[in-house]
């Protein structure tokens, strides 16, 4: 496997992570700041919020440089905010420093499926991307609930700091491992918007915005509905938090 495959896949699993951990430590984020689980889980909404701004505008406000610089990039703004995340004292500083650790996520994936199709063989395009995204597969299976776990034994910032910490060193593989390759994109920032004047776009977008909506309703909230509702100990929401990455692992087939 390249190198830099596995460098984009590093990215996935720090991205995973700190998309899908505070799902699991939300009790204990919770119980940290003293807040109800309800405002608990705006840290939720706005890490989603971030990722919705932060897909097409950094991905259009970086379209004119090297991938390579841009992947650096992305990964920069996700250790920086996730570190101050673990840091940040109050929960509007807190708030702020989880939208902005959203910005990169959509646009790594975005720019990150495409260089790992540049490096692909020929006919292997499909395969490469996925190797990226199994980053995103071993966050759910292990990175999370590890960090749920961690977070149990010893403070949700320890986990949110791990993670930046694997920020950094994605930053790392892909300065040492990616090649600088090509920018290929040529189309006009108009070009690009004319997209969204076709109905499959609009269809395309509710649909996703469905499937994702259903997925998150409840998933959001899973360890105080395990706890609260299904009456489970604290103990077992990181293998809960396993079967769901288990399941959602095999949904994607």
């Amino acid at each position: 496997m390249q190198k830099s495959l596995i460098a984009l896949a590093m990215g996935g699993l720090a991205i995973g992570m700190t998309e899908f951990t505070m799902m699991g430590v939300l009790e204990d984020f919770a119980k940290d700041l003293h807040i109800s689980i309800p405002k608990a889980g705006n840290f939720i909404s706005m890490y989603a919020m971030g990722v919705m701004v932060g897909a097409p505008t950094l991905i259009m406000a970086t379209s004119k440089y090297p991938p390579k610089k841009v992947l650096i990039f992305f990964m920069l703004l996700f250790t920086i905010f996730n570190g101050l995340f673990v840091v940040a004292p109050s929960y509007s500083t807190l708030m702020i420093a989880r939208f902005m650790s959203g910005l990169p996520h959509g646009a790594f994936f975005g720019v990150g499926s495409v260089v790992a199709s540049q490096l692909a063989k020929k006919g292997k395009e499909a395969q490469a991307i996925s190797i990226m995204f199994a980053g995103l597969t071993f966050a759910n299976l292990v990175g999370v609930p590890l960090g749920t776990k961690l977070g149990q034994m010893f403070s949700w910032r320890l986990t949110f700091g791990i993670i930046a910490s694997f920020g950094l060193i994605t930053m790392l593989a892909i300065s040492l491992w990616i090649p600088n390759i090509k920018n290929l994109n040529k189309g006009s920032l108009t070009e690009q918007l004319s997209f969204f004047k076709k109905w499959e776009a609009w269809v395309l977008i509710v649909m996703i915005s469905i499937g994702t909506s259903g997925l998150f309703a409840w998933i959001s909230y899973i360890s105080p509905l395990m706890t609260n509702v299904a009456d489970l100990p604290k103990s077992k929401i990181p293998i809960i938090m396993t079967l769901v990455g288990l399941g959602m692992f095999v949904g994607n087939f």
